[in-house]
């Protein structure tokens, strides 16, 4: 008879590096990149900090930057995981720089108060202080140490960072990325602030415009470039003192920033992106301000980041990245642009489908697969008629349902009868960006406006019978029932396979 001692010890060495191997995925899934939104409050139709909170849950939004520390919105965050980047305005700058009290009572009213329930991950100190008021510049970094003395007082200095954004106009020469510096009037207070975040293990945060980059560089940057679309190697940008090749103009943006901080012999500061996007809408003068480019650039942008490809410079890292921003800004002063940067109106509808599916739960808008096109409320009936009659002609979209006597008639009114059609044409057109638009007629929704017998195309209840049928398909061979559920992820393999490995050792030594 075999001794079990040595069976079960044979089966622990068989088992160990399977588990450490999970272990080890877990630990190194805390750092993995991440994108996030801003969240803007110039909005007409703002939500609820509770609606708010219940919308970022359900699109899988994990992190969030606000521009203040509003209180209302940091206590609904409490105990929902979601991880928030407060920020210090620029007008409290100078009371918090001139005063360690008032850096003191800020952290105590704004982040001791609510963490840890509340997830605050960092403190932005301002906003583009640099650049959009420079004679603040001698306070930035006296506000900083003040605010960091104070959470090294609370304790909280390793859990909550300190930095602040900058404008990617503080980087000068920025192609080829290799050549690129700070602006030398800018050179001491930059410099500082290197080593205080390279001091406390802290990001450098920027924000950083492709968009802004395309614009002002039109005919020598190609918009290919710009949206992070697949590029022939006849296109891709290459740094003729590095040969490193660049496949989109947001990595060449970062390792410039990373170019520019080795000049000043700064090696060990990550790039944080605080702000980045592309405006779905603009005036005449900016005509590159679209919905498809819009979507193309942050649908691939989100990809980009999930890839975890890092940049040509910095392979090995991927920086995070928020997005700006959440919802579009109505209130917002011209151009038209300002207020067309967001992913969703102030409704929670989006402005467009994002086309990130395959890359993990986030933004839940594109995998559940459940939006509807229907007619703006509020839309002039004679409008209204002109984009009804479109869709039912030359769109093509099935009208069938609201004729006379047929399902979706009543209620017999233009605006319903106009929702009919719209939602056939968008989900004719495979929710195509723009085939959700009618001249301004039709709005993107994800509630489902089926009512009593009239199913709109885009419902979920029209192929109910065919989804019952195929979750229940019998497996010819064995006869049993075969469940279409989700797979497990690799984690819950391992772990599966660890407890039958422990299970079976078990159950042998016993049986020895």
């Amino acid at each position: 008879m075999e001794n079990p001692k040595l069976v079960i010890l044979f089966c622990l060495l068989v088992l160990l590096p399977s588990s450490l191997s999970t272990v080890i995925k877990v630990k190194q899934g805390k750092d993995e990149p991440y994108v996030g939104v801003n969240i803007g409050t110039d909005v007409s139709n703002v939500l609820s900090p509770a609606e708010l909170v219940s919308f970022l849950q359900l699109q899988k939004i994990t992190h969030v930057r606000l521009y203040d520390a509003d209180d209302k919105i940091l206590k609904a965050l409490a105990k929902t995981k979601i991880r928030v980047i407060i920020t210090v305005p620029n007008n409290q700058l100078l009371a918090i720089g001139s005063s360690n009290v008032t850096a003191v009572t800020w952290i105590g009213r704004n982040v001791v108060a609510y963490f840890p329930e509340t997830l605050i991950t960092a403190v932005a100190v301002g906003d583009e202080v640099l650049t959009t008021i420079p004679s603040s510049a001698p306070l930035l970094m006296p506000a900083i140490e003040s605010l960091y003395s104070a959470l090294v007082a609370a304790n909280l200095h390793t859990q909550v960072k300190i930095s602040t954004p900058s404008s990617f106009s503080i980087v000068l020469d920025s192609f080829p990325p290799s050549q690129a510096f700070f602006n030398k009037t800018l050179s001491p207070v930059v410099s500082q602030l290197l080593q205080f975040l390279s001091r406390t293990q802290s990001p450098l945060m920027m924000n950083l415009y492709p968009y802004y980059v395309f614009m002002q560089n039109k005919g020598v940057v190609p918009l290919d470039n710009s949206l992070f679309k697949p590029l022939t190697p006849s296109k891709e940008m290459v740094d003729s003192n590095t040969l490193l090749h660049y496949t989109n103009v947001l990595d060449a943006m970062i390792d410039s920033v990373y170019f520019s901080m080795k000049n000043l012999n700064v090696t060990d500061v990550v790039v944080l992106v605080t702000e980045t996007g592309w405006p779905s809408k603009g005036d005449s003068k900016e005509p590159y301000a679209t919905i498809d480019n819009s979507n193309t650039y942050n649908s691939n942008l989100i990809k980009h980041i999930l890839d975890r490809s890092g940049t040509p410079l910095h392979p090995e890292f991927t920086s995070s990245v928020y997005i700006y921003e959440l919802f579009n800004e109505d209130f917002r002063s011209p151009p038209i642009s300002e207020a067309h940067w967001g992913l969703f109106y102030g409704n929670s509808t989006p402005v467009y489908l994002l086309h990130v599916s395959g890359s993990g739960t986030f933004l839940a808008n594109d995998t559940t697969n459940q939006t509807y096109c229907i007619a703006t409320e509020g839309t002039d009936t004679k409008t209204l008629q002109s984009a009804l009659d479109w869709a039912c002609g030359p769109g093509r979209a099935n009208c069938a349902e609201i004729q006379a006597g047929e399902n979706c008639y009543q209620p017999n009114n233009m605006y319903n009868h106009a929702s009919y059609a719209f939602d056939s044409y968008y989900q004719k057109e495979k929710k195509a960006p723009g085939s959700c638009d009618f001249k301004g007629a039709a709005t993107i929704t994800t509630i489902d406006p089926s009512h009593g017998n009239c199913i709109f195309p885009g419902s979920k209840k029209v192929s109910n019978k065919k989804r019952q049928v195929v979750n229940s398909t019998r497996s010819s061979s064995a006869g049993t029932v075969r469940f279409l559920g989700t797979p497990m992820s690799s984690f819950d393999k391992d772990l599966h396979m660890i407890f039958l490995g422990v299970v079976f050792c078990w159950f042998y030594s016993f049986l020895s």
